[in-house]
């Protein structure tokens, strides 16, 4: 994939919100570039610069934490004012690494189809990280080589953000309803999403789902030029006749699980590895996590969902 010219070294760069991201985006680029920090909450931090003073510097980058909504904050009248210097952490890693990168986002899935892929590369002793929602921030990983793999789990308020990350494996397991306080319309949801197959070029691949309806007719009016495989959840792969795992009973995680086995396809892993580690696999928890099954009684902690659409297909297993 090719490099894009580093935006970030030398600059001028504003980092606003100092949670996990917003601290891993410091520590990289303190050396890099003059920065300035600011957070709503923090009012005592002693490197953070006072708001009067923030107002008159002419920024040449603003690195967003992605918790925050810049329509609804206290820098909403600045942001909107140089809305085209805010970039997000996963710019920032993009710029100054070219490792191959496997992106996941979806409204439903996101995190525990990252968690199995982890695994199984890992089951293939590959050098590889979890990181973006479900682990470490991208930037606060250490003692990377040409040979590092990144899953990233990608939400669609990073996405939102971002102008130039890329990666060569993109994954948008489906797309519901979710989200519209923030983004104001389904719409602009759903062109969040797509930025992840818009942002790729044509040595890169997108996987998504066959017969989503909010996908497909996203498709039919976008202009792409990375090759998009279109994967069938509904297909019954011959592996599923193999596993043992009371994790993979429903109908989420066997969809998540098709995307498993297409992307495992192109990275040529070995099937043995491969069902092994799903055999193995635990769930997460909090995410359709079965904490009592005996006799007529099913308990279930599904309380990470963020929509009712996640949650639904766990009350189908019989």
């Amino acid at each position: 994939m090719k490099k894009n010219k580093n935006i970030f070294l030398g600059k001028k760069i504003l980092i606003y919100g100092l949670g996990k991201s917003g601290i891993s985006s410091f520590k990289f680029l303190k050396d890099k570039a003059k920065i300035f920090l600011f957070d709503d909450n923090l009012k005592k931090h002693h490197k953070i610069i006072d708001f009067k003073k923030l107002l008159k510097i002419n920024f040449d980058v603003i690195i967003i934490s992605p918790g925050i909504d810049k329509s609804n904050c206290k820098l909403s009248k600045f942001l909107k004012k140089n809305s085209k210097k805010i970039y997000t952490d996963l710019d920032v890693f993009y710029s100054f690494f070219n490792n191959p990168s496997i992106a996941i986002t979806g409204t439903n899935g996101k995190s525990t189809t990252a968690k199995i892929l982890y695994d199984i590369l890992l089951a293939h002793i590959k050098d590889v990280r979890l990181v973006g929602n479900i682990g470490n921030p991208v930037l606060s990983e250490k003692r990377i080589n040409e040979k590092t793999i990144f899953v990233i789990e990608v939400s669609s308020y990073q996405l939102d953000y971002s102008k130039v990350f890329s990666s060569k494996y993109a994954i948008i397991l489906n797309i519901s309803i979710d989200h519209i306080e923030r983004h104001k319309s389904l719409k602009n949801y759903i062109n969040a999403k797509f930025k992840l197959i818009s942002s790729q070029n044509k040595k890169c691949i997108a996987f998504v789902k066959k017969d989503d309806e909010f996908i497909n007719k996203k498709l039919k009016s976008f202009n792409f030029s990375s090759k998009v495989v279109r994967v069938d959840t509904k297909k019954n792969y011959k592996i599923y006749n193999h596993i043992n795992n009371k994790n993979f009973l429903t109908e989420n995680n066997k969809e998540n699980l098709s995307f498993v086995f297409e992307l495992s396809k192109k990275l040529k892993l070995k099937n043995r590895l491969l069902l092994r580690t799903i055999q193995k696999f635990k769930g997460l928890q909090y995410r359709q996590q079965i904490v009592l099954n005996k006799k007529n009684l099913i308990i279930i902690n599904d309380s990470k969902s963020t929509s009712f659409a996640s949650s639904i297909s766990i009350l189908k297993i019989n």
